[in-house]
């Protein structure tokens, strides 16, 4: 074969490798270009914008598209700010002591608890009740608080643990896991919880807001909410919202473990055993084995004086201590 039949043979060889390599190109921008109208399209096609919380308890808003489901509710799956909730107050063991000779109806408590929890009217986490043992006896006033039960059957019956119990006595429950089944309402004793049936009073306030199961805000419909002890405020070294709304004294707050607990008006410090022994100090339904973290004394020497228009009429339902 002659010298000038082998150069066209190569220049063929090259000027194919040449077009080979134009068409790999051409290939990639065609990708690209098709790449790119997939990106196209779906930005076209975006879903719902979504806010998801982060581990590291950042609000983030994102295309419900881009969302990767990682399955059921799991502890490793909780916000910073739910296992702290969680995790409560190193060493603490909060304890509250009701005086009911000294409550007078003023309800200061049950609106500032409305307002912290943002609650609507008809919901109370704390409830204030007309007492009277007896035709002959005077009325009184009894604050009713969920008990924070050291046994608490509510705890017992949720099948997804949404309510729990916390190492420094506080019961809370965690309305980002609640399926609103209120089997904890069936359960509790003391009729301490109230299920949100509706939107929340502000739902288009709150909708930014990172959910807290310390101070359990925002509400959320659909979820059981009750009496949180003000697990935000003790965090903050500060007496709940309810004992220090209340005027008259009736409150007295504190760590079991340093056996002391304050008044909410005068803001004296006591000894709780001290306290609730000099005082006659007892437990709603006791007898129920629940070992509750409420202490009540007797209402006696009233502040509140015997009013003859105070005595229940005909056929009135009397209470009694176990209301």
């Amino acid at each position: 074969m002659s010298e000038q039949e082998e150069k066209p043979k190569e220049k063929t060889r090259r000027d194919f490798l040449k077009q080979v390599g134009i068409v790999g190109i051409g290939s990639v921008l065609a990708g690209s270009a098709i790449i790119a109208g997939i990106n196209y399209d779906k930005r076209k096609t975006k879903g719902a914008r979504i806010k998801v919380l982060t581990a590291e308890n950042e609000l983030l808003e994102i295309d419900r598209n881009d969302a990767t489901k990682v399955g059921k509710f799991k502890a490793e799956n909780l916000s910073y700010m739910q296992k702290q909730a969680r995790e409560g107050i190193k060493g603490k063991r909060w304890v509250m002591v009701i005086d009911l000779s000294k409550c007078k109806n003023a309800r200061k408590c049950m609106s500032a608890c409305q307002d912290a929890h943002h609650l609507r009217p008809e919901q109370h986490h704390i409830n204030v009740l007309k007492m009277q043992e007896s035709t002959n006896t005077a009325p009184y006033y009894m604050a009713k608080p969920c008990q924070h039960c050291d046994n608490p059957p509510c705890v017992a019956v949720c099948p997804v643990d949404a309510t729990y119990k916390r190492p420094d006595g506080i019961v809370l429950i965690d309305n980002e896991v609640c399926i609103g089944c209120r089997f904890c309402i069936a359960a509790c004793p003391y009729s301490a919880r109230v299920f949100n049936w509706t939107d929340p009073i502000r739902a288009e306030e709150d909708k930014d807001l990172v959910y807290n199961p310390e101070l359990n805000v925002p509400q959320k419909k659909g979820t059981v909410s009750k009496c949180c002890f003000s697990a935000d405020r003790c965090r903050e070294g500060k007496l709940p919202y309810c004992v220090s709304a209340c005027p008259n004294g009736v409150y007295y707050f504190g760590d079991e473990n340093e056996d002391a607990v304050t008044n909410g008006t005068t803001k004296e410090t006591v000894r709780f055993r001290k306290l609730i022994e000099d005082n006659a100090g007892y437990r709603l339904m006791s007898e129920l084995g629940t070992d509750t973290r409420v202490y009540y004394l007797p209402p006696k020497n009233r502040t509140q004086p015997f009013k003859e228009e105070d005595k229940p009429e005909a056929g009135e339902h009397i209470g009694n201590n176990n209301a």
